[in-house]
């Protein structure tokens, strides 16, 4: 089956109720109809709780795959809707985790470019009532992609995805994942990978050094 867009999923941020903090979140997303306008910070009536950690250029657009949402579903017995995750675009018949950093799409007019998984905070566990959810999550390992956007356009419910280029390095969403979160002797892969977002491949470069020490 070809890759497609299963919902688009928007939301504004309101205050949450299991951070003391009394933080804004705008992990809340629920699917919107019609076609939805993708500028290079994102969609079009979507906004970030926390600026300072989420949004910008090279995480505009966050997508998740509903086979791994239905993964989810069944492991802790509950429903899981399309925005549930905190992703803009719910996916269906592509796998997120094996796309490449730097491959890029085209959905609907929108061209998009792989730049980096999506690590888990404190909001998405509580968000979801799951403590230690975090750690599930890393275990689990299938975390989504960010994408940045290389041209504005459009985008909606049923757009298929289509690849149009993938870089020969190899190193995957997964691999990216992992390398930050679970497996550091990957993270000299990370280094010098242009298209990784810049605060990941800062973070990498960090990390390389310390052990290098």
């Amino acid at each position: 089956m070809p890759a497609t867009v299963q919902s688009v999923n928007v939301a504004s941020p309101r205050p949450v109720h299991w951070d003391n903090r009394g933080m804004p979140t705008a992990i809340d997303k629920r699917p919107t109809s019609g076609r939805v306008r993708v500028d290079l910070l994102g969609l079009a009536g979507d906004r970030v709780g926390d600026p300072s950690r989420h949004g910008g250029t090279d995480q505009a657009v966050y997508a998740y795959a509903r086979e791994d949402a239905a993964w989810w579903a069944a492991e802790l017995g509950r429903v899981v809707t399309p925005g549930c995750f905190g992703e803009n675009l719910s996916t269906q018949d592509i796998d997120l985790t094996s796309a490449v950093i730097g491959e890029v799409w085209t959905v609907g007019t929108a061209v998009l470019q792989v730049s980096c998984p999506r690590v888990p905070c404190h909001t998405f566990a509580g968000f979801w009532g799951v403590p230690d959810l975090i750690k599930r999550f890393t275990v689990r390992a299938t975390p989504g992609t960010y994408l940045r956007v290389r041209n504005v356009g459009e985008v909606g419910a049923g757009d298929l995805i289509r690849v149009a280029s993938r870089p020969d390095h190899g190193v995957t969403v997964g691999v990216a994942f992992r390398a930050l979160m679970t497996e550091p002797d990957l993270l000299p892969l990370l280094v010098d990978l242009p298209d990784l977002a810049e605060k990941y491949r800062t973070t990498a470069q960090r990390r390389v050094a310390v052990r290098q020490t």
